[in-house]
């Protein structure tokens, strides 16, 4: 008595089909599983001894082997208990064999039979529609598994209800796709309009929201730096539908929670200071996305940037610069998508009101300097803005605010500027200025005479890297964005070279 059951399990982003192969023979009565699985799928067999009795099925009193194909690859996690418990069943001839072949069917179940939700359903659709046309899967995961075209998802709540649709004993349609306006930010719905005074800061937000450009900044606390940071979300263009599948597949991979279907709005991440290594990047033992995926085409805001770890920040360094971050274990080797927008905001000193004209900062010169070197040389380049956010004056935070712009005017001129990044950028896989290398800098980054003396006056005056010197040029492109000017003129160039302020210093 032997049978076979197409299955999946996540591997980092991705997803492997596996076979599950089940072959019953005489013997004393135990249930071995092979195939290099992990704890978890191990334990499987006792999940689905409990579910087949509680579902009213006869378990055979028998030795049961079950194979799990390749068995180069590791399997962890609850995706094959349902699999494993059809083939079981099938085995018994409690399930039609016929129809088996043209199913992948995944699940966890529970004791009483349930089929629990998964994490991963959206990559495993994705890796298998080539290959099958059928999918079975928890019900709850039916929405997340249909919105990809191509393949009929079938949803179902208990082991009985997938017996008796494979027995031909219930028609059972695909499950039909239903558009939802999908919320995974966290900005709450803040407006820019909220903010009082602090121009200059907004200024450089819109900036960084039109070109996707990473932004530090720097000031006193209660200046505003948290409430601009946490507003850039709101500004952000809608993703195409190919971002959406992006980030919806790396949120689903990673168990994280989101409304089903596609997400519709950029992430928004904002980890404690107090993260570790391995959260922020990604990893473990079965590695899984960490928060510079998880801000994938969206942003990731660091508040008190100084004072995370060193180590962990000296992790953003290769994806801010590749877009993507490379976790390595002994027998595998792991890429993890990670284009995001750094937001970061700090305090000027240890005590936050060096430069405060209403404070006196009580820091050491040796104190200052410590507490700025948390952040390296190498990472500081590889942010395009730097701009101070000095305290409010008590005339400014009693006072009512002179310009009040709100989100959706601001979002307005940052849409039109990305527009026109997208035709610049046709059919060369970049989608806003920060994402230009070397170069498409030199071809789309053209400085008038004016402008490039005044580039060579600041590279020389601030001994600017190369590095910075190309930040600036992509700053002054999208300056140029939002202003409609086909050129780079001199007043681009000069208002990107003000936010390069930790240069200055």
């Amino acid at each position: 008595m032997l049978s076979l059951i197409y299955s999946a399990v996540i591997n980092g982003i991705e997803a492997n089909l596996v076979e599950v192969e089940t072959y019953i023979s005489p013997g004393v009565p135990e249930i071995s599983i092979v195939g290099l699985a992990d704890t978890a799928v191990k334990e499987s067999r006792n999940r689905v001894f409990a579910a087949i009795k509680n579902s009213a099925y006869d378990f055979p009193n028998k030795r049961i082997m079950v194979n799990l194909a390749p068995a180069d690859i590791k399997k962890d996690g609850g995706y094959l208990d349902l699999p494993i418990a059809i083939g079981i069943l099938a085995c018994v001839e409690a399930v039609r064999k016929e129809k088996l072949e043209q199913f992948c069917i995944v699940g966890e179940l529970s004791l009483d039979g349930t089929i629990r939700k998964i994490r991963g359903a959206l990559p495993i659709v994705l890796s298998i529609k080539d290959k099958f046309q059928n999918i079975i899967v928890p019900a709850e995961n039916a929405q997340e598994a249909a919105a990809i075209d191509g393949i009929n998802v079938f949803p179902f709540k208990t082991l009985k209800e997938v017996v008796a649709f494979l027995n031909g004993g219930t028609v059972c349609v695909p499950y039909i796709f239903k558009p939802k306006a999908n919320a995974v930010s966290e900005d709450g719905g803040d407006d820019f309009a909220d903010i009082k005074e602090q121009f200059a800061a907004k200024r450089a937000a819109e900036i960084s929201a039109a070109g996707g450009h990473n932004m530090l900044m720097s000031g006193p606390p209660g200046s505003g730096k948290t409430m601009i940071a946490k507003r850039i979300a709101g500004i952000l263009p809608p993703m195409t539908f190919d971002e959406s599948i992006e980030t919806t597949k790396i949120w689903s991979a990673a168990g994280k929670s989101f409304a089903g279907g596609l997400m519709k709005r950029r992430p928004f991440r904002h980890p404690h200071h107090t993260i570790s290594s391995v959260a922020l990047a990604g990893g473990g033992s079965y590695p899984k996305p960490g928060e510079v995926s998880l801000s994938h085409n969206g942003v990731l805001f660091l508040d008190e940037f100084a004072e995370f770890k060193r180590e962990a920040l000296e992790i953003l360094r290769q994806p801010l610069e590749d877009k993507c971050i490379t976790i390595s274990r002994t027998n595998k080797t792991l890429v993890f998508p990670a284009a995001f927008m750094l937001i970061a905001a700090m305090n000027p000193c240890p005590c936050g009101n060096l430069g405060n004209s209403q404070k006196e900062c009580v820091c050491t010169p040796h104190q200052i300097r410590k507490y700025r070197n948390k952040i390296s040389g190498p990472l500081l380049d590889r942010i395009d803005i730097h701009i101070e956010v000095p305290a409010l004056k008590v005339d400014e935070i009693i006072g009512e605010n002179q310009k009040k712009e709100s989100s959706s005017e601001i979002r307005k001129r940052v849409i039109a500027a990305r527009n026109a990044q997208v035709q610049r950028f046709a059919g060369l896989k970049i989608y806003s200025n920060a994402q230009m290398g070397v170069k498409e800098i030199k071809r789309f980054c053209i400085v008038d005479d004016k402008g490039m003396r005044t580039l060579k006056l600041a590279i020389d005056k601030l001994k600017l890297s190369a590095r910075a010197y190309d930040r600036i040029l992509r700053v002054s492109r999208t300056i140029a964005d939002l202003d409609a000017s086909i050129d780079i003129k001199s007043v681009h160039v000069a208002e990107a070279i003000q936010y390069r302020a930790f240069d200055r210093q």
